[in-house]
């Protein structure tokens, strides 16, 4: 199967601008895939989502979504995708219903219905289909004034959802958002993802958001610095390191210079794996150990070193 999103070479300057926003990014993401772009403000993330939804045009490059050029197919990608902007953009004076018609009927789903029973069936179905799977089957018919900053937001995934989009683009959903909030929204996405198979395209500030992610793409200043998945991120910059001591550390340290295990020692003594397994270590140590400890990076670790390394 080809990607489902495509970006080749996409740069975007801006008028009157020194540099550029977006500086020759290429990328692709597989369909049904979790896609995280990170990076600090003014990075390009926002810029980069605005082109591959057809909100900003390219300077040179190009991009596809689903097949489709991004510039000279730009209705058929709108009808593929799906964005989440991290200002709600919902009618507050009508309820979350209401809401989703106007959003089906402009997307040219359905006819204008004045109400929910007018509505055709199919349409009603999937509504309270997707109103179940996110918590909000009880509150589909109340004013969007009501709802707390959590329930809009699953409200307008809901709408985004409706009909059916290849690509969801989230951009900072869950800012603002208290931690039990983001915990209890990522958890309906991610039933979402296995529901529909929908491809999940995250820009975000949350770190741990992007831990599960099947790819992430660093970006700053407008390029590309990493891009892999977690794992491959976290390798290529952190190492993995084993911190160990013991209460007779002149001997641990002969015994360390005498095995050839390269060591730092300090407050804490650290033992760099270099490829090799923590069992393999251990097992060659026999001075007793009053310490073991384990340190594997996280994606903050990472994150913040490649920013260091770009300054």
């Amino acid at each position: 199967m080809p990607p489902v999103i495509e970006v080749d070479r996409l740069t975007k300057r801006y008028k009157r601008a020194d540099s550029n926003a977006v500086d020759g990014v290429s990328f692709s993401v597989q369909a049904g895939e979790f896609f995280a772009l990170l990076g600090p403000n003014g990075a390009g993330k926002t810029t980069t989502v605005s082109i591959l939804t057809t909100t900003l045009s390219p300077t040179s490059g190009s991009a596809r979504i689903a097949g489709y050029d991004i510039v000279k197919n730009a209705g058929a990608v709108r009808k593929r995708v799906s964005i989440i902007f991290q200002r709600p953009s919902l009618d507050l004076n009508l309820t979350a219903e209401e809401n989703v018609r106007f959003h089906a009927i402009l997307y040219g789903l359905y006819p204008f219905r004045p109400t929910f029973k007018s509505m055709p069936r199919a349409y009603q179905q999937e509504v309270q289909r997707l109103a179940e799977l996110l918590g909000l089957e009880r509150d589909v018919f109340r004013p969007v004034k009501t709802f707390s900053g959590g329930m809009q937001r699953k409200l307008e995934i809901l709408r985004g959802l409706v009909h059916r989009p290849q690509v969801l683009f989230l951009d900072e959903p869950t800012a603002g958002l208290d931690a039990a909030t983001r915990r209890s929204l990522w958890a309906y996405l991610k039933e979402v993802r296995a529901e529909s198979g929908t491809t999940v395209f995250l820009t975000t500030h949350y770190l741990e958001e992007a831990e599960g992610a099947d790819k992430i793409c660093i970006i700053d200043h407008g390029r590309i610095v990493s891009l892999g998945t977690p794992d491959e991120v976290k390798a290529a910059l952190i190492e993995e390191y084993l911190v160990i001591d013991a209460e007779d550390r002149a001997t641990l340290f002969i015994e360390l210079r005498r095995l050839g295990v390269p060591f730092t020692g300090g407050a804490e003594i650290r033992i760099g794996l270099n490829g090799r397994s923590v069992h393999q270590v251990l097992q060659s140590v026999t001075t007793p150990l009053s310490v073991v400890k384990i340190h594997s990076p996280t994606l903050e670790d990472a994150y913040l070193a490649i920013l260091r390394d770009h300054e």
